[in-house]
This record gives structure tokens, C-alpha cells and sequence, in this order.
């Protein structure tokens, strides 16, 4: 069987023979690049298939979160692997370590977060978490009331009135959690074991997160209706009664 093969996008030479060492030695195939746009390139060539994507934040020339996003939003020069990019799982790999940036790589569909300085055994400890997860599909579609959301379960992809919807992987695995039952309150802990696994390292603040860029999305295409319902101290729920009559 082939070594699964993941891409890291870093310009600190030191940083990434170190990586680079410490995933080959995991068995995995790793290939680095320095630059964003070299990152986008090799990202757009479906022929490489990447498992995972590990990316820093300052480069020469650019952010990898804008590379995150993206990716996430489809808008990359993706041509034929645009599909199986839009979920690739991705570690955002900085120096930053304040709260805020931290939410904003998450926000923009970052999976995980790791700071410099750092292990190189943590750092394949939570790459081996995440292919792990992505492995089990907790976020793949599952089929959905007859609301006008229509799910593929193949492309893992939700649409709403016939126009897909441009979620994360995290994203469509929270609307496909709250789409099986429909009006149930899904508690954060609940949502956190569905979506990312019981030996995910996250934390409510990453629901909180994710709820509420999955809400922007669901305004865009429902005609600005809020179909997810918190309830304070409790959790989440949606509320498909609110759409529009079809």
C-alpha cells in the first residue's frame, strides 16, 4: 500500500526538515513547498491527492488561511480535484498563538491549530488524529427530510433549492447532525463527538464557532432565514418550519 501523501506549506527550512523528518518516519510521503501559490498549484493537479494539508500563516507571499479559505469556499484554482479539496483536512502551523488568531483559523475551516514551538511527536500525534476521523466520514451526508435540502452522499455535499451550499467538512457534518432530527437539541458535547470524534481536541468554543458560520451560509441560501435555534445552556437545534413554503 502506498504512503499516504500530505503537503506542507512552509518557507522556515529549519521547521520543515524537522516536520518533514518526523512524518517520513511515521511512514507517510510529504512534499514541501514555500510558497502559497506553489501550495495552490500542486493543490489544483488532482493526480497528487493529497491526505492532509499542514500550512503556516506568514509567507512570503501570502497567508496560509487565505490559502484555508479558499480552499473551503472552493475558490481556488482547484480545476478537476475541487471537490476532494473543498474537505481535505487541514493543520494551520504559526507562530501566533494568541485566542484570536487561533479563531479565525478555525473559522476560515482549519481543523486544528498548532503553535511554534512545538512537538514533532504532537504534531504527528494530531495529523494521525484527523486522517483517523476523516477516515470514519462522521460528516458524510446523510439523507435529509424533504425540506429542499437535497444530500450527495458520493461528494459529500448538501443543496438547498438546487444550489449546493459551500460548507467545510465540519460545517456539513454539524448540518447533517442537526438535519437528522429536526426541532432535537443537540447539546456542544454532543455536536463535538458526532462531528470531530471523542479523541478530537476541541472545545465548545469550536461549535460556537462553526455554528456560526454555518448560519451565515444557511441566511445566504434561504433567503436570510435562521434556521438554527440556540437554546441557552442547552444547545442547537434547527428549525426547519421557518423555510419559506417550496
Amino acid at each position: 500500500m502506498s504512503a499516504q501523501r500530505l503537503l506542507l506549506l512552509e518557507d522556515d527550512p529549519a521547521i520543515a526538515r524537522t516536520v518533514a523528518y518526523a512524518l517520513e518516519r511515521e511512514g507517510f510521503a510529504v512534499d514541501h513547498v514555500l510558497l502559497v501559490r506553489e501550495a495552490a498549484a500542486r493543490l489544483a493537479q488532482a493526480r497528487h491527492g493529497y491526505a492532509l494539508a499542514i500550512m503556516d500563516v506568514g509567507l512570503p507571499d501570502g497567508s496560509g488561511l487565505d490559502l484555508c479559505r479558499d480552499l473551503r469556499r472552493g475558490d481556488a484554482a482547484q480545476a478537476s480535484a475541487a471537490a476532494d479539496n473543498r474537505a481535505l483536512p487541514i493543520v494551520m502551523l504559526t507562530a501566533r498563538g494568541e485566542e484570536l488568531d487561533r479563531v479565525l483559523g478555525l473559522e476560515l475551516g482549519a481543523d486544528d491549530y498548532i503553535t511554534k514551538p512545538f512537538s514533532p511527536r504532537e504534531l504527528c500525534a494530531r495529523v494521525r488524529s484527523l486522517l483517523r476521523r476523516a477516515a470514519l466520514s462522521p460528516a458524510q451526508a446523510v439523507a435529509a427530510p424533504a425540506h429542499g435540502f437535497d444530500c450527495d452522499d458520493a461528494a459529500q455535499r448538501v443543496s438547498y433549492a438546487g444550489m449546493p451550499l459551500p460548507l467545510t467538512r465540519r460545517e456539513l457534518g454539524l448540518l447533517n447532525a442537526l438535519l437528522r432530527t429536526p426541532g432535537r437539541i443537540w447539546s456542544r458535547e454532543a455536536l463535538l463527538d458526532t462531528v470531530w470524534g471523542q479523541d478530537a481536541d476541541s472545545t465548545d468554543r469550536t461549535v460556537d464557532t462553526h455554528i456560526k458560520t454555518l448560519r451565515a451560509k444557511l441566511r445566504e441560501a434561504c433567503g436570510d432565514v435562521e434556521l438554527i435555534v440556540t437554546h441557552r445552556g442547552l444547545g442547537y437545534a434547527i428549525d426547519l418550519s421557518r423555510l419559506p413554503a417550496p
